[in-house]
């Protein structure tokens, strides 16, 4: 039946598909709906970003204790851009980590920008995750409160790159081995071949 309609009807169901798709693993992520955000990877699948390194499944959990740890971030998203070939698309968009932290006991929130990179495989009629990645760009920190305040020493924050350093240094204060070697706005030549290999594995140009 599927043969009868036009590409363009088919493709913008994939494209429907592969949207809610992420949109549930994100909402998942941050309602603590454990289970559910678990089934949107694929088993072979890769997480890749400034905490975590690791499979789908992993990411999961780690994701589970890091709630337990109250480290609970939450994510605004931008419109979400779908590129097709077939069984493989590669899905980007704009994205808010957003985290309200405490430092030197004052109430602060934390706001990562990034883009989201999602490869996307559909097996046996089912689209799944292959990949999430995160390029970042900067970050900010500012007192939940107005008038309030801390003050960080330059140094502390010296080995941290600028596009995620904030975001890096609460990690670190939380026991996170951060991985300093993403792609990132700082970085790039780290970018472009990022892209590349992305876009490649799907076939696609970047």
């Amino acid at each position: 039946m599927n043969g009868d309609l036009p590409k363009a009807v088919l493709d913008s169901a994939d494209i429907t598909a592969i949207t809610q798709l992420i949109l549930r693993e994100r909402e998942d992520r941050d309602l603590g709906r454990w289970d559910d955000m678990r089934q949107c990877f694929w088993p072979d699948s890769h997480v890749g970003v400034s905490w975590f390194q690791g499979s789908g499944d992993d990411f999961v959990t780690g994701s589970i204790d890091m709630a337990r740890r109250n480290v609970l971030a939450k994510h605004r998203l931008a419109p979400i851009r779908v590129r097709l070939n077939g069984d493989r698309a590669v899905a980007t968009l704009a994205a808010i980590i957003d985290l309200p932290v405490t430092l030197q006991g004052v109430p602060m929130n934390l706001a990562a920008f990034a883009r989201f990179l999602y490869r996307t495989e559909r097996r046996q009629g089912r689209w799944g995750i292959k990949s999430f990645d995160a390029i970042f760009m900067r970050d900010e920190l500012i007192p939940a409160i107005p008038g309030q305040g801390i003050t960080i020493n330059p140094e502390e924050v010296k080995r941290f790159r600028p596009s995620y350093r904030m975001l890096s240094y609460y990690l670190t204060t939380q026991g996170y081995d951060v991985d300093l070697n993403l792609p990132g706005e700082d970085r790039p030549e780290l970018v472009d071949a990022f892209f590349r290999e992305v876009y490649g594995w799907a076939g696609l140009q970047p």
